[in-house]
């Protein structure tokens, strides 16, 4: 009985919606009411009236109120507005595109200019007078007394107390900060000088004398390495910053330590 009472069912549905004809001389299952047959009617024959409804406009049809896309993207319009904007400019009588800052027209003359070889001669005079003010600062330097551990430079004592505090009884710490200091010293714009940035460049580049001599040892430190390639990036970007700035402590710096640039 109960699959009788859904194959009936089934038979109703489809008959009301107008899929399955109904029978030759029968009316279609639950349509024998009053009810029925005035639901079927408004299924079969809806009135203008609930499609104006349903659709929320009067008389028009469905498929002119359905959303519409339009064909143009956002890379599309912002294209137009360039277009646009470049044919405004030329009926302006300006070029369509705006020229970059700092533009330099090629066909503009080049005054002032020097030649290769005035240039190359200019580089090694300025080599030269760098090469003999940093001679003279290292003689300078090496008529000061012999670097003594713990700072102890300047001090009055005897030559025995003198022996122990020698850095050839110090550790290979000692050491390099030793030979640290001293390049420091070199660059120093004024006493006491540990900011600047051929300071930063000494500093930097002994640190990383002192771990590649370690890497050259420990192949396999890693974390070491890793920070070996932190120190490259730091000397490289106060030289940029010098290269900028102050290009002839820049080129001194480069020259005395034989950095690759």
């Amino acid at each position: 009985m109960a699959s009788m009472a859904t194959f009936r069912g089934l038979v109703s549905r489809a008959c009301t919606a107008g899929r399955v004809p109904a029978l030759a001389g029968r009316p279609p299952l639950g349509a024998t009411s009053a009810f029925g047959q005035l639901q079927l009617q408004h299924q079969l024959h809806p009135s203008p009236s609930i499609i104006a409804t349903s659709t929320g406009l009067d008389n028009a049809p469905l498929h002119l109120h359905q959303q519409r896309r339009t064909a143009l993207t956002k890379t599309k319009k912002r294209q137009r507005a360039k277009m646009q904007e470049r044919a405004r400019r030329v009926a302006r009588g300006l070029p369509a595109k705006p020229k970059p800052p700092r533009y330099i027209d090629k066909s503009r003359p080049v005054t002032n200019a020097l030649t290769r070889e005035e240039r190359d001669e200019e580089s090694r005079r300025f080599d030269a007078a760098a090469a003999r003010e940093m001679q003279a600062k290292i003689e300078e330097q090496g008529q000061k007394e012999a670097n003594l551990r713990f700072k102890f430079d300047g001090l009055v004592m005897s030559d025995r107390v003198k022996k122990l505090f020698d850095l050839s009884n110090g550790s290979q710490g000692e050491v390099v900060a030793s030979q640290k200091r001293r390049g420091m010293e070199l660059f120093q714009q004024r006493e006491g000088d540990t900011g600047s940035s051929a300071v930063q460049v000494v500093a930097l580049t002994t640190r990383i004398q002192q771990l590649q001599t370690h890497m050259a040892k420990h192949h396999k430190d890693k974390s070491t390495k890793r920070g070996l390639d932190a120190l490259y990036v730091r000397r490289r970007k106060v030289l940029d910053y010098m290269e900028r700035k102050d290009f002839e402590s820049y080129r001194k710096v480069v020259k005395s330590l034989g950095l690759l640039r």
